[in-house]
C-alpha cells in the first residue's frame, strides 16, 4: 500500500504541480482580499480534481491493466486516491488554516465566530465533492466520469456563492457550533466512508 501512495505522490508532483502553484497564488489573494470566500474555497475544491486527474493519467498509460500483474488489491489501488485525495486536502486546509489565522489577527476579520467554524466548512467542501463524483470514476471510467467531477463542481461554487455573497455573514453566524455545523460534518465522514466502499465494489466488478 505504501508503493501504490509513494506512486501516486510522485505522480502528484509531476503532474499536478501546476494546482500546487494556483492554489498558491489562491492563498495568497485571500490573505490580501478583502472579500476573499471564493478565493479561501477555491483550493480546496482544486484538492478534489488531484485524484481524478491520476485516474486519467492511469487510464492512459494503461496502469490499470499493468497493475493486475502487480500483488495488488483493487481495494488497495482505489484506497490509494482517497488516501491521496485526503492528504491533499489536510495540506490545504493547514496553509489555508495558518493564512486565515494572520489575517484574522490583523482585520478581526472572525471575530465573533471563529476560525473554526470556516475550516469546518472547507472540510465539507472539499471532500463532498470527490465523495461523490469518485464512485462515478470508478464504475465508468475517468473520461466518462469527469463529468460528474465537473458537474458537482459547478453545484458546490453556486452554492458558495448563495451562501457567501447573497447570504453575506448571517451564513457564517448561522453554521456557528449549535447544531447544524458538527452534523454536517459527521455526515460527510458517513458519505466519505460510503463513497471509498462503493468505489471498490464498483471497481472489483468493473471490466478492465
Amino acid at each position: 500500500m505504501s508503493g501504490l501512495l509513494l506512486k501516486d505522490f510522485y505522480m502528484t508532483i509531476r503532474y499536478c504541480r501546476t494546482y500546487l502553484f494556483i492554489a498558491i497564488a489562491f492563498i495568497a489573494l485571500s490573505f490580501a482580499s478583502s472579500n476573499s470566500v471564493f478565493f479561501i474555497f477555491y483550493p480546496c475544491l482544486l484538492c478534489g480534481m488531484i485524484p481524478v486527474n491520476l485516474l486519467g493519467y492511469d487510464e492512459r498509460s494503461r496502469w490499470s491493466e499493468y497493475s493486475a500483474t502487480l500483488p495488488y488489491s483493487r481495494a488497495q489501488l482505489v484506497s490509494s486516491k482517497y488516501l491521496i485525495g485526503l492528504l491533499a486536502q489536510f495540506a490545504m486546509l493547514v496553509a489555508t488554516g495558518i493564512t486565515q489565522a494572520l489575517r484574522g489577527n490583523r482585520t478581526a476579520l472572525y471575530q465573533g465566530y471563529g476560525l473554526l467554524p470556516m475550516l469546518l466548512m472547507l472540510f465539507i467542501a472539499s471532500t463532498i465533492t470527490p465523495a461523490i463524483s469518485l464512485p462515478f470514476l470508478f464504475k465508468l471510467g475517468a473520461e466518462k466520469g469527469r463529468i460528474a467531477y465537473l458537474v458537482m463542481v459547478a453545484i458546490m461554487c453556486a452554492a458558495i456563492f448563495v451562501g457567501t455573497e447573497l447570504i453575506g455573514d448571517q451564513f457564517m453566524r448561522a453554521l456557528h457550533f449549535q447544531t447544524i455545523l458538527p452534523l454536517l460534518c459527521i455526515a460527510e465522514v458517513l458519505i466519505y466512508a460510503l463513497s471509498w466502499l462503493l468505489s471498490i465494489h464498483f471497481y472489483k466488478n468493473r471490466e478492465l
